[in-house]
Order: C-alpha cells, then structure tokens, then sequence
C-alpha cells in the first residue's frame, strides 16, 4: 500500500541541505531521508517504515516545517511502526497528565502567582533513543531569556540546541559533559516567576511544589550514579580518538567538508571538546589555498609555494568587502586543487564546422517540433562521446596511488554552466547512447535548473570529460583548468569566417577554436594532437561517426 509520510517535529522549520534517497530506491525503517539546518540545529530526518520510495514531495532549498509532506512510500503494512509511534505517546502525556492534576483550590493562585517557584526543565523529544551533552552553555545563577539555548546534545543523527521553555534563575544543573540523556530526563532546575505566562503549572501549591521536585531529582540522582559507574574521564572527542579517524562534528559540518574535499581528520577544531565548526572548515581551505609563508620549500602538495602577501586596499582609495558565494567558494577550491596537483597542457587546433552549421540550420524545423534548440553542443557532446570509445586512454582517472589508471566503461560528459552564483558543471550520462535531440533536450534542461538553483548534487558527478563553451560570448582560444579526477577538459571559443585554401583558392568557411587541457600524467601531446585532429574531422563530416 501506499503511504504518504510527512516531516515529524523538527523544532521549527530547517532547509534541506542534502537529499540522501531517490525515488524508486528501497529504504529502511529509521534510514536517513534528507538533512534539515534550521539557525539551531543540523538534523537528518529518519524514515519511519520500511519501503520503496516512489515519489519525493521536496527538493534542495526548500524550508519544511512539521507536517508538510515529505516522501510518497510504497510499504506492505504499518501495525509495527504504528505500536513504535505508541510507545512514545505515555512519555509525552504524562506532563499533560500531571498539569491537568495540578490545579488544586483557588487559594492557591494567588500564593502561585505572588511568589516565585522552582521549574524542572526537561529533554523535549528527540526522536531518537538517546542523545549526548556535549557543550553546556550556562551556569548555576545565570539570568535566562524563554528560548535562550541551554546546552547542545549530539546524536548518531544530528546535532542541535535545547532552548529554555521560559525565563528564570538557573538553580541547578543535573547533567554532565558527555552524559547520556533521553527524552523526559530533567536537566536542569529554573527559580521562574509564578506570574510568567510561559510556565507551567501556575496554582501549584508549595507542598505540590516540594513533592515533585523529589520525584523529579531521583532520575537525575539515578544519572548521576549511573553516570559514576563510567569511567570518571572519557576519552575527547576528537582527542585519541582522531586517529580511528573519528571526529567530532555535526551533518552540516561534514556536508560542507564533501563539498570542499576535505578530509576533517585534518581540520583543527576550536569548538567546544574539540567540536569542528563550519569556520573551522573554512579556514583550513584558507589556509590550503594561501599556501602558509612558514612552509618549507620543495614540500609535498605545493605546500612551498609564497603566500601572496595581504594588502590593505583602502590606502589607495574607496573599497567595498563583497562575501564570496558558497557556490564561488567550492569552484575557488575545487579549481586551485586542479592546477596545484595536475601538470597541465593544452593543445589548439581548429575544426571547419561549415558543414555542420549547414545541417543544423536544415534540422531546425526538425528540432523544434520535437520541443528543442538544436545548437552546436550536442554535436560536440556526440563528437566527442565517439572519441572517447575511439581513444579509451582519455576516458581514464589516475589511482590515488599514482601508479595506475582507472578505465571507465561508461560515458558521462560535462558541460560548463555559467549562473548568477557561479560555475556549475551538470552531467550528462550515457551520452554515447543518446541521439542529438535527446542530447539537446537533456542540455537544456540542466542548464535550466542550474541557473535556477534546482540542480542536486548527483547530477554534477560521475563525468568522464567536460566541455566548457565560451562560443557565445567570444574570443579565439584559452586553457581551461581539468577538473580533476578527470584527465581532459575541451574548451570552445566562438566560430568565425575564415579563410581556408582548397589548394586552387581561398574559400570562408566557418572555423571552430578548440583548446585541449589534459593532464600531462596520464596523457602525452601525440595523443592530445591526435584528439584534436579527429574531433575536427568528426565535426568537418559527422557522417563519419556513422562508421
């Protein structure tokens, strides 16, 4: 059957940062769906059965809240998720149940409400067994506002805040760095006001007071012996531990270091028992990319390359700080490692597309009643698709060990889309597969959600080659940075009239710029002229990959 299952209580709304299933894959109860950030937390959000996924009701960007629909599930039946979503429900009754038993008489409000009153503050749910303190943010006697956060707690899932309920005096605290809380377990005590809106249980009497105060401090005392059983120091997180290659850092953390490369084994934390924060992240990129002025010369990784000295640009006349996209950020990243760790060169030759053009323009009726715009790049995409059949030694990646090749039976193709916010570069797959108007209508469309900001993370993966075209706007030639694990980039610049000696007269034909960059480690210049020279036979006549 199937079944509609809708976002659980997040604690506000959070953005989707990352969508971890498709549809038509086959999940588990409690696998993680998608990751949420709200201004709070990072949270994954779990399936609550097991199923097929047959349709996603969200994409990247959007904000979810409690309710809305999340994914269309395809389940056999629902008696056992239903009785685990019973289990949970006692645990949140019971506070309903105490403050319906808690107005006694109405001589008691008034003495309520004059005087000020002890509150326990409680683990709100989780949704998830357990959770461990890991950064307590106030003290015994700190004044805090409703809603100011009191501690953080990580689980296997997410990382979050738990905000004061309401405003007090903060008389105890019975938790400890590293302690193991569940939802209900009391944290701390708050001295509130009788009159706070916001509080419980307003007419509760002085003797009601006391009572629960003991029912609710025996299971901290019980945590706190339980807690003494433990070894009296745990290991840091991110101490010993960081050499099992175990960090410490929450899912929006680790979705930020994928997106840079970086290995968080090696980022320095600064939070809290060596909790790595975002900024962490970020300044080790910085750090990566100025290459430090204390390193030696001659060290591994481009590690000896001079920092380029900070300026202050003010001395010189008005300036304005503009913040880099994440976007310019990534592809700042991602290109500086390309050029520090591949040798490249690049090979120019030119390719007479009169032909082509002539075909193309003819198709163009064609390609309209299909739906498309037939431009030159899909002929690049299947000219270039042929090729690496041809030529298997450019649909390759260098081993991590430097000392073997990866040859790749498959053709994925990328091709450069300029956006507002920078750089993208969607995949194509399968392109040897496809004909030009499917080729043309799949360009289109992810050109179309990359500039609008629709484009997930698994359609810019996987690409064997990348074609980056400057036709449209101009120029002759450039060199273009491989986008590492690959081994070559086409660049194309935009085609002119020239003219070409037939060997009787000069003749205009349409000629078209192409620069090769390819890795010099896994390619050599015979080959890389040798590519070049048949991709401009293969677009002069593309009757020849016919053959």
């Amino acid at each position: 059957m199937s079944e509609l299952i809708k976002v659980p209580d997040l604690g506000g709304e959070g953005e989707v940062i990352e969508i971890l299933i498709k549809e038509g894959d086959q999940v588990e109860a409690e696998q993680s769906l998608a990751v949420v950030e709200s201004d709070k937390a990072s949270m994954e959000i779990p399936s609550p059965k097991a199923g097929k996924v047959k349709a996603i009701k969200f994409k990247l960007g959007d904000s979810l809240k409690e309710g809305d629909p999340l994914i269309e599930l395809e389940v056999e039946g629902d008696e056992q998720p239903k009785q685990a979503n019973s289990d949970e429900k006692p645990a949140k009754t019971e506070p309903e149940a105490a403050q319906k038993q808690e107005p006694k008489t109405e001589d008691s409000k008034p003495a309520a409400s004059a005087s000020s009153r002890s509150e326990a503050v409680k683990v709100p749910d989780l949704g998830t067994d357990s959770a461990r303190v890991i950064e307590i943010l106030v003290s015994k006697g700190d004044q805090v506002e409703a809603d100011q956060s009191l501690l953080v707690l990580e689980s296997d899932k997410a990382s979050m805040e738990l905000p004061a309920p309401f405003s007090g005096v903060i008389e105890s605290i019975d938790v400890k760095l590293e302690q193991d809380v569940k939802t209900g377990d009391v944290i701390m005590q708050m001295q509130v006001s009788g009159g706070d809106s916001e509080t419980k249980a307003e007419s509760q009497s002085a003797e009601q007071q006391s009572k629960q105060s003991d029912a609710k401090q025996a299971p901290a005392a019980a945590s706190s012996d339980k807690a003494s059983e433990e070894p009296a120091s745990p290991p840091p997180v991110g101490g010993p531990s960081r050499e099992g290659a175990k960090v410490h850092a929450g899912p929006a953390v680790r979705m930020l270091a994928r997106e840079f490369g970086i290995d968080l084994t090696e980022v320095k934390p600064t939070g809290p028992r060596e909790r790595i924060l975002k900024e962490d992240v970020q300044k080790h990129v910085q750090a990566v990319m100025q290459q430090r002025k204390a390193a030696p010369a001659g060290a591994a990784g481009g590690s000896g390359i001079p920092a380029v000295p900070e300026v202050d640009f003010s001395r010189f006349g008005e300036i304005e700080t503009v913040d880099m996209t994440r976007l310019q950020q990534v592809g700042a990243s991602n290109l500086h490692r390309s050029w520090l760790n591949v040798p490249h060169v690049t090979q120019f030759d030119l390719a007479n597309i009169s032909a082509l053009e002539a075909f193309r323009k003819e198709q163009k009726a064609t390609a309209e009643k299909a739906g498309v715009k037939l431009t030159v790049l899909p002929f690049l995409l299947k000219a270039c698709a042929h090729l690496l059949r041809e030529q298997p030694n450019f649909n390759v990646s260098l081993a991590a060990n430097g000392k073997q090749l990866i040859q790749k039976k498959y053709v994925h193709i990328g091709f450069a889309v300029d956006t507002p916010d920078g750089l993208l570069v969607p995949v194509i797959r399968d392109v040897d597969k496809k004909s030009l108007l499917q080729l043309a209508a799949e360009a289109a469309e992810l050109a179309d959600k990359a500039r609008n900001k629709k484009l997930g993370a698994d359609a810019m993966q996987g690409a064997c080659f990348t074609i980056s075209s400057l036709g449209h706007i101009g120029g002759t030639y450039f060199t273009p940075i491989v986008n590492s694990p690959e081994v070559a980039i086409l660049g194309v610049s935009k085609a002119t009239m020239q003219p070409v000696w037939d060997g009787a007269s000069f003749q205009p034909q349409l000629m078209l710029p192409l620069s090769l960059s390819y890795d010099h480690r896994a390619i050599n210049g015979a080959a890389a002229a040798q590519f070049t020279r048949r991709l401009g036979e293969l677009l002069g006549d593309i009757r020849t990959m016919l053959l």
